[in-house]
């Protein structure tokens, strides 16, 4: 099957200044806007919690999301998952305890009240409170108090006595999943007192561990990145991989443009798109350095932008089935995806056109001015010999 003609002749390279004139204006522009408002962080990176919900009757995400702001929770985000008739859905809330740092004072305080405090310790990131009173405290108003605020309460320890006077106790507060589901099960209760939902799943994400998670997915496309710049340059010349390099910066920044463009969650699945997104840049990229080389063999003293425009245009034809269909598979993820799947599809499908792109226009004029450098080096240097001679 042949799709471009042989012997056609684009002059690709002759627009390399306004290609890459515009995509480093993007570029700026997608840094700037990630310093200004940054990703929308999933509860990978950010923490929080996640909690999978199966209802018993057809319900929209419209309805989920009125309850669950209803019920007091605003800032909880849901999402469909699965077929329709299934009737699932995940809510993604941050923090994993109800304590805050808004609400700790307020406990402080309602802790207080109950008798004098002596010293007052709040864990929020473990949603643990360690009080010690003057004197002995009933468990039961310590737990009415605290929850008089509107937080839960799992339960109340009596720590026994301090050396140094007074009584310690310990309040471990309930989990932001059990908040969720006192939310959406208020006015849905059937007549045991079952709401109309089944929990699926609670997964929690303390914030200590997704920045860990956060920090070593980025290192990981880093890694990748210092990997292949390696490889191409072992395997070709030196010239050659800076380009590769740059054009696998430039696709990355393009797709995290679409994460910010869209609000999509930044996650692991997003690490995961970014990492394909890497492999995909660079193996097109290998596949015209691979026909440069080839061509440089053949055309001896023919300059290299020419010779990097006659490869492009041989493996043009190559380049469109490969994108194609790449591109088809992936369309039928983000037509008929849903939630981190369509994401994924839509950060893919923009990492295989500027995978293409930059082949092209990024990797091939930055191997070009290398070339032109070292050029006007050695030129430089045998003058200088012919005037010492």
């Amino acid at each position: 099957m042949q799709i471009i003609k042989h012997g056609t002749n684009i002059d690709f390279i002759g627009k390399r200044k306004p290609a890459l004139l515009i995509s480093t204006a993007i570029n700026v522009a997608i840094l700037v806007g990630i310093a200004l408002f940054g990703l929308n962080l999933g509860v990978d990176f950010a923490g929080g919690t996640v909690v999978e919900l199966k209802f018993n009757h057809p319900v929209s995400a419209e309805e989920v999301r009125r309850r669950a702001t209803e019920g007091g929770l605003h800032d909880v985000q849901v999402q469909q998952i699965g077929a329709k008739e299934e009737n699932s859905y995940l809510l993604r809330m941050g923090g994993v305890t109800q304590l805050t740092p808004e609400n700790t004072v307020q406990v402080e305080n309602a802790l207080k009240g109950v008798g004098t405090v002596k010293l007052f310790n709040a864990d929020q990131d473990n949603g643990l409170v360690n009080v010690r009173y003057e004197q002995k405290q009933d468990l039961q108003k310590l737990r009415s108090a605290v929850e008089s605020l509107g937080i839960g309460v799992n339960d109340v320890r009596e720590l026994g006595q301090a050396q140094s006077g007074g009584f310690d106790y310990q309040i471990v507060a309930s989990g932001i999943a059990d908040r969720i589901f006192s939310a959406l099960g208020r006015g849905h209760l059937d007549d045991k007192g079952n709401p109309d939902f089944v929990k699926q799943r609670v997964d929690y994400v303390g914030p200590q561990v997704g920045k860990q998670l956060r920090n070593k997915g980025i290192m990981a496309v880093l890694y990748a990145m210092i990997a292949i710049l390696v490889y191409v340059a072992f395997r070709f010349d030196f010239k050659f991989g800076p380009g590769a390099l740059v054009a696998m910066v430039h696709d990355v920044i393009m797709v995290l443009g679409f994460y910010l463009v869209t609000r999509a969650e930044f996650n692991l699945t997003a690490i995961a798109a970014l990492l394909t997104i890497v492999g995909y840049s660079v193996n097109d990229t290998i596949v015209v350095y691979d026909r440069v080389r080839e061509e440089m063999a053949r055309f001896k003293g023919k300059p290299l932008p020419e010779i990097i425009n006659i490869a492009v245009n041989e493996t043009l034809g190559r380049t469109i089935l490969t994108s194609l269909t790449t591109a088809l598979s992936v369309l039928g993820l983000l037509f008929f995806g849903l939630g981190e799947i369509r994401d994924f599809a839509g950060a893919m499908l923009v990492g295989i056109v500027v995978g293409t792109y930059s082949s092209v226009y990024i990797a091939s004029p930055l191997t070009i001015w290398l070339d032109e450098r070292a050029a006007a080096k050695a030129q430089r240097s045998k003058k200088g010999q012919t005037a010492a001679a």
